[in-house]
């Protein structure tokens, strides 16, 4: 996705993230596949921007990163499910298998934009769960002093929407001043935190992809599948 290099990165102490050091057997072949979604449609967006350098870094670590593009998507329940922008997101859903969210606070919340987002995203499409199981970062950009509003948030929306949301974080304060004329963010603790939530989201999404149906498999759900079946099974004999 992106050429640039990664000057902000001392790459002599990056550990890139190996399934041996996890103790697992590699049977993906395919780079881990993450979503990034942000929540502003500003022309200078400074969630865009983290969520860009966010996709450099995964990238780095071995991912395959795409970035949602909110402008354009209509407000939920505006459109009908087939429109051009809730189907590319949608299927963009369904191809990660893990996800970033980004989010300017507004207000003390996260922004009507992001949650657009997600509003479009039913738990269930047909007999598919499009974000159960997925793995997920949470970060967000405040304007002023650093708040924790929006990515606390962001976790209880992940665990509704039957997501592993990883342990690390990033919220990043006063960004206009974390972030130079091109775009990049300068070096700092605050660009060295979302270097340590790349890095553990990609470690997770490894440690996990593989395990995601057996991990989600639940009594309640082969209850109802086999008291369905038996239903059917009588429905025939009669």
């Amino acid at each position: 996705m992106f050429d640039n290099p990664i000057p902000q990165l001392d790459t002599e102490l990056v550990e890139l993230p190996s399934t041996d050091k996890l103790g697992i057997e590699k049977t993906s072949i395919h780079k881990p596949r993450i979503l990034l979604l942000y929540g502003s449609t500003r022309e200078r967006s400074f969630s865009r921007l983290l969520v860009e350098e966010a996709a450099r870094l995964l990238e780095h670590f071995g991912a395959e990163a795409r970035i949602f593009n909110p402008s354009g998507l209509p407000l939920p329940d505006d459109a009908p499910d087939d429109h051009p922008r809730v189907k590319e997101l949608r299927d963009l859903m369904l191809w990660s298998e893990g996800q970033v969210w980004c989010s300017p606070e507004r207000h003390g919340s996260m922004s009507a934009v992001f949650k657009a987002q997600i509003d479009w995203v039913p738990l269930t499409m047909g007999a598919v769960r499009p974000t159960q199981g997925k793995t997920l970062a949470v970060m967000q950009v405040c304007g002023g002093s650093q708040s924790f509003n929006v990515v606390n948030q962001l976790r209880v929306l992940g665990r509704w929407m039957r997501m592993f949301t990883i342990p690390n974080q990033s919220s990043v304060p006063k960004a206009y001043m974390e972030f130079d004329d091109n775009g990049r963010m300068k070096p700092s603790p605050f660009y060295d935190r979302v270097v340590d939530v790349m890095e553990e989201l990609v470690k997770f999404t490894l440690l996990l992809r593989d395990r995601q149906d057996y991990l989600v498999d639940r009594y309640s759900e082969r209850k109802e599948s086999a008291e369905e079946l038996m239903k059917r099974v009588n429905q025939r004999s009669i």
